[in-house]
């Protein structure tokens, strides 16, 4: 396992970068761990990422308008932070990501702490992006959710890419099911 190296978003290295210049470069990350902003609104959540990046009033505003609307957020625009159930955060973070239009997205665990049907609305979401062209690199512990989405997955074993496929192959493979998934695991 690579203990050091580079980071590359196209050309530019972005591997000493911290998250918000490398957001700028066209990368956009959904962390494991909430990261509402718990004490501004929804509409304040993805106004303060807009404004922090210099996007003028009049762009912000429509841009916003947009955003609110593409993932089922209108209706809690006004709401805190600290009062979104995990599949509203989940979305508003999503919105909050995509606000600047990144090329490739980073998701950290995104099923974590919500429940079964903020899954599948996260997972509607994510084949939307993946159809729209956005480049997607998914980690999660829910094997069952991210196969049924994913192109290509990667098992990860004692720190090492244990196992490398499609859905489909990872599913059958009977080390992965020895290892990782379990002998009766289906999908």
């Amino acid at each position: 396992m690579p203990e050091s190296g580079r980071v590359f978003n196209g050309e530019k290295d972005i591997t000493a970068l911290p998250m918000y210049e490398r957001a700028r470069t066209g990368l956009g990350y959904l962390p494991q761990e909430a990261s509402v902003f718990r004490k501004l609104t929804v509409r304040q959540n993805l106004e303060l990422v807009l404004e922090e990046a210099g996007i003028a009033k009049e762009e912000r505003d429509a841009k916003i308008e947009t955003l609110l609307e593409g993932y089922g957020l209108k209706q809690i625009e006004n709401i805190l932070g600290v009062s979104l159930s995990g599949g509203e955060r989940r979305r508003v973070e999503i919105a909050r990501c995509l606000a600047l239009d990144p090329s490739f997205i980073l998701l950290d665990e995104p099923f974590s702490g919500i429940d079964p049907i903020a899954v599948a609305d996260l997972q509607a979401i994510i084949r939307q992006l993946k159809d729209k062209g956005y480049g997607i690199l998914l980690t999660d512990h829910n094997v069952r959710e991210t196969l049924s989405i994913t192109d290509r997955a990667y098992l990860i074993h004692q720190g090492k890419v244990f196992l490398e496929g499609l859905p489909a192959e990872i599913a059958a493979n009977e080390e992965a099911r020895k290892f990782y998934l379990g002998a009766d695991f289906s999908w």
